[in-house]
């Protein structure tokens, strides 16, 4: 099974310490959330899968880490500053403010009698279109009215790629097709942000930029939707909880030839489709991103398209002796959404011989925040407590392990089915006399009896299993 709402994770993150509200002695701050102890190794495990995948598992990917504070003529010339907005609404009645396409997301936070989203009577103004851009000023005598200071907190990662394509084909000595992938932290001033983590005004991004010919670019996208769709699998996600979405021509963004969504079950409890929402994007960008970055291309009218760029992105094959932009391929991934997928999808209730209902995160080894637990099973015995803190600490260069003596060892078992650790190490009297501890497994609660001496490499056997 897995989590039958949000709620249900919403309420397990925060007991566990996975995800908690930012600024919460203050009040918290809309849609704002701190990743506990245990969420950031989550993240963190998920990042490095996906790293590892595309960067170190194969060849034509190289990485980047651009700034979050680029040029404003960054955003000018990818579209940005004019046309990344929503459709914003305001209702007479209650004040509040919605997105337009959202409305039957949201309730409004004045008056339960005035809901936007449920087909009661409201009295919204005409749409508007509302900038999601952060805006900020850089310099120290900046100000709000000072132009020529205007910045913005990017919205996305990957136009710190494009702008840098020269920089890594010159570096890399790379030849197409090859990608840049990067993971980094992005800002939206979503109107009606919510639903946990799922829709957030900072969240973080893993994406790549793959460059190609024109007359690739379809087959290479194609590969990269199969390909994430395995990579999901790879992180526990089960496939009955994944979809794909076709945006139709109207859809698509103006300057893409074709994008696929990759949807999750997000909203179980509801009824058909509205139970699925994005995960990720797959578009085929075609050659607009590096042509729009470059000195040289011209419009109609004979004039640059792009008078401020220093840099012409093309392309110069050698084996054609042609030059030219190279189509794009871009999957685009949140690690929020991702982080909420994998925990909705390890989500388990089981039933332990009392009739009590425990949770179990069946989270994958790679993935789980820490992979054995050593627990004493008398933490007022010295030579008990002694032993399993030795135990921590040899295996702790080869696992993440912990040590907890902090309750009865139900309850200590019950807490780390419920954080999603795999294996359980009990250290008992026998333990003193026979040099062999218990190994619990989370899934199945089965318990073995292993030697101290073997321990390490059964662990490592299991967790690489």
């Amino acid at each position: 099974m897995s989590a039958p709402n949000i709620e249900t994770i919403v309420s397990m993150a925060k007991r566990r310490g996975f995800v908690f509200p930012a600024s919460e002695i203050y009040g918290g701050l809309g849609s704002s959330w701190d990743y506990g102890s245990l969420g950031v190794e989550l993240a963190n495990n998920i990042k490095q899968s996906f790293w590892r995948w595309l960067v170190h598992g194969r060849d034509d990917i190289e990485g980047l880490d651009s700034s979050i504070i680029q040029n404003r003529l960054v955003w000018k010339y990818s579209g940005h500053e004019a046309t990344f907005s929503d459709p914003l609404v305001d209702c007479r009645t209650c004040k509040g403010r919605f997105r337009l396409d959202k409305l039957q997301d949201v309730a409004c936070p004045k008056d339960a009698s005035c809901n936007a989203g449920s087909g009661k009577e409201c009295d919204l103004t005409e749409a508007r279109a509302f900038n999601l851009m952060f805006r900020t000023t850089v310099g120290p005598v900046s100000s709000d009215e000072d132009e020529s200071a205007l910045a913005y907190l990017r919205p996305e990662t990957a136009q710190g790629i494009f702008i840098n394509f020269k920089n890594v084909l010159d570096t890399s000595r790379r030849k197409l097709p090859f990608g840049i992938a990067q993971i980094g932290k992005a800002f939206r001033n979503e109107v009606t942000p919510g639903n946990f983590i799922f829709r957030t005004r900072e969240f973080e991004q893993m994406e790549l930029e793959y460059f190609c010919q024109a007359e690739d670019a379809p087959r290479i996208h194609q590969e990269f939707i199969d390909g994430f769709q395995e990579w999901f699998a790879s992180l526990g996600i089960s496939g009955e909880n994944l979809k794909l979405y076709e945006q139709s021509k109207e859809e698509l963004a103006h300057y893409a030839d074709r994008t696929v969504d990759i949807l999750y079950r997000f909203f179980p409890e509801r009824e058909g489709d509205a139970q699925f929402d994005e995960l990720m994007g797959i578009a085929n960008r075609t050659d607009f991103d590096l042509k729009t970055h470059s000195k040289k291309p011209e419009g109609l009218d004979g004039k640059r398209l792009n008078p401020d760029s220093t840099e012409d992105l093309s392309y110069f094959d050698p084996a054609t002796n042609q030059r030219f932009y190279p189509y794009c391929i871009e999957p685009s991934v949140g690690v929020n959404r991702t982080l909420l997928a994998v925990l909705m999808d390890a989500y388990t209730e089981k039933v332990n011989e009392k009739g009590e209902v425990r949770v179990i995160l069946k989270l994958k080894n790679d993935l789980a925040p820490i992979k054995v637990a050593v627990l004493p099973l008398a933490k007022n015995k010295p030579e008990i407590v002694a032993l399993a803190k030795q135990l921590k600490k040899d295996l702790l260069p080869s696992m993440r392990t912990v040590y907890d003596d902090t309750g009865g060892i139900g309850k200590l078992y019950a807490r780390q089915d419920e954080i999603g650790t795999p294996f359980c190490v009990t250290v008992d009297h026998e333990s003193l006399e026979d040099h062999a501890v218990t190994v619990r497994d989370r899934d199945t609660w089965g318990q073995e009896r292993i030697p101290i001496a073997d321990l390490k490499d059964y662990l490592l056997k299991r967790l690489n299993a």
